[in-house]
């Protein structure tokens, strides 16, 4: 089964669970009569809109590239997460409102044996389902899939909180319990949903990634060769599963156009085989000068002009910056 396959059941997986629980809350809803049930029922509404949503960007980010798309549509993943997020924001902020009004108007509450049992069933599907898609999602290096798991997660903690504030009520006959419940679940899904967004942003905006560009960095570190003196300027977007990656690598003046080739080639495919997705990656060739012969590790440089002391270690501090290395 290929990865295309794989991330497609499990979107269709995640629409069939969330639209089934969301029928299991609102029958719980309809036999207790709680907030704080009713709180995370209107949250599962937007499980099953989002969960439609990723499912259908998984598709669109499987394109292949075109004369509109030169970089493919991987990107439509971040959009996926971002609209997650805004429904999550809005059903927070109307969560928010709708508990107020309940915590100084409360009402009964009623059966909450049933109401526990079911919601506590709920949390143990969304739990597991979400721990699914997070994983799979993570191998497969989708963030729709990551986003729609840990939308799963959070979904299975409201209603643990519900079933918990149901098991006060029914304890205390403290109906207060059931509206602090569902302002606490209000304030969470409100935070969540903006992290959500906050999320999709750095992605359109093509904000760094440290931990790829680290891996990327570390690689290069670990495979460094004599001819590659320096590297610098380099920079990593992820295009939903797959990578861009560019970056300057200053070699010997003297190079033929072959070996410059060679050893760029050689780069692209160390670096290819490190990720286990699609890796797009173009190197410019910067020729060096004689200020690098000290930290040049050619052993037997033609023209070399100073002797070598020792080389620069290459770190996320130092390789994303547009100037090449020098010792002091």
């Amino acid at each position: 089964m290929t990865s295309s396959q794989i991330k497609r059941r499990l979107g269709l997986l995640s629409i069939v669970v969330s639209a089934g629980l969301l029928a299991i809350k609102f029958y719980a809803y309809h036999l207790t009569r709680s907030q704080a049930v009713l709180t995370d029922a209107l949250e599962s509404i937007i499980n099953v809109f989002t969960s439609g949503f990723a499912f259908y960007s998984l598709y669109l980010a499987e394109l292949p590239k075109d004369e509109n798309h030169p970089y493919g549509h991987g990107k439509v993943e971040y959009l996926s997460v971002g609209f997650e997020g805004g429904l999550i924001v809005m059903a927070g902020a109307y969560i928010l409102y709708s508990a107020t009004l309940s915590f100084f108007h409360p009402h009964p509450v009623g059966r909450a044996d049933w109401g526990v049992l079911l919601m506590a069933a709920t949390a143990v599907v969304n739990l597991g389902v979400g721990l699914l898609l997070v994983r799979n999602g993570k191998e497969l290096k989708s963030v729709a899939l990551v986003g729609d798991g840990q939308h799963l997660y959070l979904d299975a903690l409201t209603s643990i909180v519900s079933a918990v504030a149901l098991l006060l009520v029914a304890a205390t006959g403290m109906v207060e319990f059931d509206s602090a419940a569902a302002l606490l679940l209000g304030g969470f899904i409100l935070v969540n949903g903006w992290r959500m967004v906050r999320r999709s942003v750095s992605g359109l905006m093509d904000e760094t990634d440290t931990a790829i560009v680290t891996e990327v960095i570390e690689e290069l570190q670990a495979q460094r060769r004599a001819p590659w003196i320096d590297v610098h300027n380099l920079r990593v977007q992820r295009y939903g599963a797959n990578l861009h990656i560019d970056c300057h690598m200053q070699m010997p003046y003297y190079f033929t156009l072959e070996e410059v080739h060679s050893q760029l080639f050689d780069i692209e495919e160390l670096i290819k085989e490190r990720f286990a997705v699609d890796v797009e990656m173009f190197v410019h060739a910067d020729p060096c000068t004689f200020a690098a012969c000290s930290l040049c590790l050619m052993a037997e440089c033609p023209v070399r002009q100073h002797p070598f002391q020792h080389a620069i270690p290459w770190t996320l501090q130092n390789a994303v910056r547009n100037q090449r290395h020098r010792l002091d």
